[in-house]
């Protein structure tokens, strides 16, 4: 086989196993966890913790309006029961019932205000809940697609890097070297000659190294210094 044919093909698997290794290289990174997930699972954590406080202040506030209301029972029942004679015993008492029913308003106020907050917690929680389950949903098909690709790409390389060493192992290895001198200065060695123009800096080549090409020695381009190959 000619030799620049065999090179230009070397360069063709080469720039395969670029392409590959840079798309597994993108692949992995993409794998492990989401920060989206991440994200969802730490705003639900703090919103269930906000429910648990909420839920615990909407128990307190109900209790201290049941204590109250017990009070208020009792003062009551104490002012109409007719064991207390004395009237201003009996306006005192009045009064102490009016004091608590004033207090015991205010706390339903309050109670009322958490248990609106506790049902705007509760729906947040469901909220972020689904948002996550989505989430890792999508996270977990996305990363068994990763996965696959990455085993794709892995199985891909192992081909092309044993179809490469072949392909070298039948060429000098000083020849081989010069074209690896060559791709590491200008990232590609081979040039296609095509209608008498070399491909790698696109000018027109003198007749004498169309002339050339045609045989069997390497011969590179004047202008720019690549291998040429007529295909």
């Amino acid at each position: 086989m000619n030799l620049a044919r065999q090179l230009y093909q070397l360069q063709e698997l080469d720039l395969e196993i670029e392409s590959d290794e840079q798309a597994l290289k993108q692949v992995t990174g993409q794998l492990g966890e989401s920060q989206a997930v991440l994200n969802a699972k730490v705003q639900l954590q703090s919103e269930q913790q906000r429910l648990e406080e909420l839920t615990h202040r909407q128990h307190t506030a109900e209790w201290e309006v049941d204590d109250i209301t017990t009070k208020i029972a009792a003062a009551e029942e104490t002012l109409f029961s007719g064991r207390v004679k004395n009237p201003k015993e009996l306006a005192s008492l009045q009064q102490d019932v009016g004091m608590l029913k004033t207090r015991r308003g205010r706390l339903e106020e309050k109670a009322l205000g958490v248990i609106e907050q506790v049902e705007q917690s509760e729906a947040a929680v469901a909220s972020i809940s689904g948002e996550l389950k989505t989430l890792t949903a999508d996270w977990r098909r996305q990363q068994k697609q990763l996965s696959g690709e990455m085993e794709r790409l892995k199985a891909a390389l192992a081909d092309l890097k044993g179809r490469r060493q072949r392909l070298a192992g039948g060429i000098e290895p000083e020849t081989v070297e010069f074209y690896q001198q060559l791709r590491k200065g200008k990232g590609t060695a081979v040039a296609r000659v095509e209608q008498g123009m070399c491909r790698g800096c696109r000018l027109s080549l003198p007749t004498t190294d169309l002339q050339r090409v045609r045989g069997d020695n390497l011969v590179q381009c004047s202008s720019c210094g690549r291998i040429l190959f007529l295909a």
